[in-house]
């Protein structure tokens, strides 16, 4: 027996074959973001039950669950996502999604079950001083649902000292049950943006009469990939990418309108505010040197930089190496990826950690599917964080 499966908290294993149950069900009845209501139910169910004093519709449908023991002054939050992706599941597995076009492709019906493995435990043990604070969040992928709850009274509601999340990551870069526990950035910003290329349509065999929008955004295009390759510092990271194009119908009409799409991301929030400023002056720059006019906007909520708080890191590493091994913790570089917990870090000391689910499909991916083994491990290290947190 490893260190690792030495150190699974004993009560966690009773109750596995529940929570595995409970993971099975929700994935079977993925809900999107702001759609969570059958999955906030059952959470709150479970927590009513347990002795949580529970409040339910934050930030739509997200659920708090408080549980105050002992005189301890401290208080964490522990936060875990409720909703799904809208991907049509190809696993095969036989609790798969009953809802088409619908899927938990990101592990979130799992981290909904390790916050729940914990809660029970640390309900029934009471092995600890202080107040905890469980946040099941609505509407991570993409949806601001962190931003949501915050603007409905999080932490004024259930104030907290420090805030962690957890999150599985199948990588051949992890170990299963290894984590990356970093300080300072730890996942990037990403911003949604639309450009809108408006120039005068009309016959492709005349293109002398028209000002042509595709052509703009051809140039545009390629200027916008000097950003990074000449603003940006070749030790630092950041990304622009173009992820897609429309514009025109049929083969023989020019069309007045064109429409991009663009994902941004960096580790920096000064970064993140130069590459914005640049995309502005490219796409003003271009479009009037061809006579057309472009705009730049938002399409959806951006998430800031994701930062880790020194002193909730330290106390996290040092749970982790205490209790499955100094090589459970592993250094990793930050990733591009953007979560909405960085909202919540905005605010309170926080830590997110990324924990290796072993091999196996990649999130966001049709053929995904949670590691059931990760209950175990990931509620233990929620009972072990709060037992050292709150004493």
């Amino acid at each position: 027996m490893n260190e690792l499966d030495r150190n699974i908290v004993p009560g966690l294993r009773d109750s596995f074959d529940e929570m595995k149950s409970i993971r099975h069900d929700i994935h079977r009845h993925p809900e999107l973001g702001y759609q969570e209501q059958r999955t906030a139910a059952i959470v709150a169910h479970c927590l009513e039950r347990w002795g949580y004093r529970v409040r339910r519709g934050v930030g739509g449908t997200g659920v708090v669950g408080t549980l105050q023991v002992g005189d301890g002054n401290r208080s964490i939050g522990l936060r875990a996502d409720l909703d799904a992706l809208p991907i049509s599941e190809a696993s095969g597995r036989p609790y798969s999604s009953e809802h088409d076009g619908v899927m938990h492709a990101c592990g979130h019906d799992g981290h909904t079950a390790i916050l729940l493995a914990a809660a029970k435990h640390l309900a029934q043990t009471r092995a600890f001083s202080g107040t905890l604070n469980l946040i099941f969040q609505p509407a991570e992928e993409g949806g601001a649902g962190a931003l949501a709850m915050l603007d409905d009274g999080l932490f004024e509601h259930a104030p907290c000292d420090s805030v962690y999340a957890l999150h599985n990551y199948p990588t051949p870069t992890l170990a299963f049950g290894q984590m990356t526990i970093g300080s300072g950035a730890v996942m990037a910003s990403v911003d949604s943006l639309v450009i809108e290329v408006r120039g005068k349509g009309g016959h492709a065999a005349s293109p002398q009469f028209t000002c042509d929008p595709v052509v703009v955004a051809a140039a545009i295009i390629q200027a916008l990939q000097t950003i990074v390759s000449r603003n940006v510092s070749p030790h630092d990271c950041a990304v622009v990418s173009v992820t897609g194009i429309h514009g025109g119908g049929t083969f023989n009409v020019i069309p007045g309108e064109v429409e991009m799409k663009l994902s941004v991301r960096a580790y920096d929030e000064a970064q993140r505010s130069l590459i914005r400023s640049r995309i502005q002056d490219i796409v003003q720059s271009q479009a009037a040197s061809f006579g057309a006019s472009a705009q730049l906007r938002e399409a959806a909520v951006s998430y800031p930089v994701l930062v880790n708080a020194d002193g909730p890191a330290r106390a996290a590493r040092e749970v982790a190496r205490r209790y499955f091994g100094e090589d459970s913790v592993v250094d990793h570089p930050p990733i591009l990826a953007a979560d909405d917990f960085a909202f919540m870090a905005q605010r309170v000391p926080a830590c997110y950690i990324n924990i290796g689910a072993g091999q196996g499909a990649a999130l966001h991916n049709a053929h995904y599917d949670f590691n059931d083994d990760l209950i175990l491990v990931g509620g233990s290290f929620w009972v072990y964080l709060v037992q050292t947190l709150l004493r």
